[in-house]
């Protein structure tokens, strides 16, 4: 099925003016073609990135507020922030009680170890506590 749309579009190409709109969508498609069909042949992968969408929602939504995030820091404190919120919602974690977790001991825990407190890794330790 994947092939024989693949043939379509390049046969619906050769009808085309290339100025059209379709001609430039069906270019698109045939340039990232790889890219596009890859979650066929990989089956963890998703068909789109909506949960991605999703996560990045907030984010347009407080746009406006971050002009007001002082310097530029600001941003890149609550873009980090963000992204942890994020990442621990896609691993199925409350992510106040994530936060919660890795703040209180990061101040002491070692830099070579970071790996241990990402979302994934707390995951099963927050679901057992």
């Amino acid at each position: 099925m994947r092939d024989q749309l693949h043939a379509r579009l390049g046969a619906t190409l050769e009808t085309l003016s290339r100025k059209s709109d379709t001609c430039r969508a069906i270019l698109y498609a045939l340039n990232r073609w790889e890219a596009l069909t890859r979650y066929c042949d990989d089956g963890r992968l998703e068909l789109d990135n909506l949960p991605v969408e999703r996560a990045l929602r907030g984010v347009a939504i407080e746009r406006r507020n971050y002009l007001f995030a002082g310097a530029d820091s600001g941003g890149e404190r609550a873009a980090a922030i963000y992204s942890l919120i994020g990442t621990a919602k896609l691993n199925g974690l409350d992510p106040e009680a994530y936060l919660r977790a890795v703040l209180t001991r990061i101040a002491a825990h070692p830099i070579n170890r970071i790996d241990e407190i990402t979302p994934w890794a707390v995951a099963d330790r927050l679901a057992t506590a």
